[in-house]
């Protein structure tokens, strides 16, 4: 398959997206994993690139997929689909077992870079949603799942993994992922600690025993643990359902870009070195990012943004009225969040006006 190269990796053949500029002002910008801290490391892992290199695990999203794709834009901008594993195998084994014994996409976003990469919105994808799902390959045999109306997103990374994920959001939203990025459980702790932790500010105590999280109202300092947590609260804030849960999550998104810009990390080589260590090991990226030089590459087309020109918000949903257990994606207004990222325009208030995804009250509870 031919290649093109753009952001210091490659892409699938297509029309080729104008170069980006390197912005000197630092940022982060990858969902709650954490995953661009490891690429603001990039750029100075100098002699530990071979080392680095061999830590990060890969998947050849465009040979798994082939041409049935949507086309590459050409206009400046980059799609990431960002997933949180929930995967319960190695370390990750304290949290439980995974039911039917694979791992599911515990946290999706879809980050969309706009051309001149100094603004970005952020899509989160509800787990539970009810979606149609492409056929995909099967992971670890050589079926193929015919796919169909009424799955849960989140069942397309357990049947086929990262390229059944990608496929399911490339046929919802007809936009082309340029690059993908994983990270589990374990992992996002050792970024945070990493990090000398992130700090919060919550309006009202969470106590959550399943996410075995206890947090005091006002200001706190969470390590890996506490942060990981946060991010998988939900029974205890809002209404309880998984859209509470995504509201915390790009709560503590804004507080982690906050801490990497303040902690100074290029002024302390140790701590840059053991972060991009650890951020390498954590990550399973696309095979176009899976390696230092891309990822160098990619953190100089992020670093022109901040957390006040991202914007974020859940795919628009609304209950399912066979399964109050479960939401579907508002069609028409789901449609204009497309339809403004394939026009390079902010994501408008009315797609989100009816949606059960922003109205409710948990992202307010941590600032």
């Amino acid at each position: 398959m031919s290649q093109d190269t753009r952001g210091g990796g490659h892409r699938a053949a297509g029309r080729r997206r104008r170069k980006q500029p390197v912005r000197r002002k630092a940022l982060t910008i990858a969902a709650w994993s954490a995953a661009g801290v490891v690429l603001l490391g990039g750029g100075s892992l100098g002699y530990f690139y071979f080392k680095l290199n061999g830590n990060l695990k890969t998947v050849d999203i465009n040979q798994a997929l082939g041409t049935d794709r949507p086309q590459n834009a050409d206009n400046g901008s980059m799609d990431i689909l960002v997933l949180g594993s929930d995967s319960r195998g190695g370390a990750n084994g304290e949290y439980g077992q995974d039911d039917g014994g694979s791992a599911r996409s515990d946290t999706a976003m879809i980050v969309h870079l706009y051309d001149g990469h100094k603004k970005a919105s952020v899509v989160s994808i509800p787990r539970d949603a009810l979606v149609t799902r492409p056929s995909c390959a099967v992971t670890g045999s050589k079926k193929t799942d015919p796919g169909g109306p009424r799955h849960m997103f989140n069942e397309s990374f357990t049947i086929g993994g990262a390229a059944c994920a990608v496929k399911t959001v490339e046929k919802m939203s007809g936009i082309r992922m340029d690059h993908y990025i994983e990270v589990d459980f374990t992992g996002f702790k050792k970024i945070i600690d990493n990090l000398g932790g992130v700090e919060v500010t919550t309006t009202k105590p969470i106590k959550d025993g399943a996410s075995h999280l206890d947090l005091a109202s006002g200001t706190n300092h969470l390590n890996g643990e506490q942060a990981l947590g946060l991010v998988r609260t939900r029974k205890s804030v809002g209404d309880g359902s998984d859209l509470g849960r995504i509201q915390l999550q790009q709560a503590f998104i804004k507080a982690l870009i906050k801490q990497v810009k303040s902690i100074g990390i290029f002024d302390n080589p140790k701590r840059l070195v053991d972060l991009a260590d650890t951020s390498t090991k954590a990550l399973t990226t696309d095979t176009q990012l899976g390696n230092v030089k891309a990822l160098a590459g990619f953190a100089q087309s992020l670093q022109g943004i901040d957390a006040q020109n991202m914007q974020m918000i859940t795919l628009p949903v609304g209950a399912d009225v066979r399964d109050p257990d479960r939401v579907v994606p508002l069609t028409k207004e789901s449609k204009m969040v497309w339809d403004a990222l394939l026009a390079e325009q902010s994501i408008p208030a009315e797609a989100t006006a009816n949606s059960m995804g922003d109205k409710g009250k948990a992202g307010e509870i941590v600032r």
